[in-house]
């Protein structure tokens, strides 16, 4: 087991700093166009999480959460402060939010995925780590039970439909959700450094986004 099913303390993830990173191979031409060519697929995010510890407690639970995933050897959930809906920020999730699939009358299990942009290039991510208890389901606008009509499974974003709820022809596959991303600390070391005063301070606590 190389991943734990637990979130960092969220009050302090919540004043970090970071976000998704790309790879793009850029080369400048004679003429002065440029050839460009992703390297990645998929962007990958990180994360500064020092910016959160503002207290001795908040530097003794860290320095616990560190410990218990042993650095860099465990993976764990985390929530970004930004993009942690299937929605924007300031509304509420909806069974309508993110299409995930077209049923064919066969096919019963669905992976959660967030759709980036519109128009030019829209990207999906792959939602691995939904928040238990917060999946909703619709298919072609009528909502699904859960626990009755699917099931969701926390560990790897996949919703399999009961047998007799099994999306039909054509039918469009709708999810709302709230998720947590999976990462892992990118450091070994925590170098802590009190200063004389009461609060505690970690200038940097990296944290690099992981593929499960």
């Amino acid at each position: 087991m190389t991943f734990h099913e637990v979130r960092f303390p969220t009050d302090i993830a919540r004043q970090s700093q970071g976000g998704p990173e790309r790879r793009t191979d850029i080369v400048v031409l004679g003429s002065g166009h440029e050839e460009r060519n992703a390297r990645w697929a998929n962007s990958r995010r990180n994360y500064n999480a020092g910016y959160g510890v503002k207290s001795l407690d908040d530097l003794h639970a860290v320095i616990g959460f560190f410990e218990e995933r042993r650095g860099r050897l465990y993976g764990f959930r985390w929530r970004d402060p930004g993009d942690w809906k299937s929605c924007p920020p300031e509304m509420s999730p909806t069974p309508g939010d993110q299409m995930i699939g077209s049923g064919d009358g066969i096919t019963r299990t669905y992976q959660l995925i967030k759709t980036y942009g519109s128009e030019y290039a829209p990207w999906q991510r792959v939602i691995s780590k939904p928040v238990a208890g917060t999946v909703q389901i619709s298919v072609d606008g009528v909502v699904q039970i859960g626990g009755t009509d699917f099931a969701v499974d926390e560990a790897s974003g996949l919703v399999t439909f009961a047998i007799p709820a099994t999306p039909g022809p054509g039918a469009k596959v709708r999810a709302g959700y709230t998720f947590d991303v999976p990462v892992r600390f990118d450091t070994d070391r925590l170098e802590i450094n009190l200063q004389g005063f009461r609060h505690g301070a970690i200038p940097n606590i990296p944290i690099v986004e992981i593929r499960t």
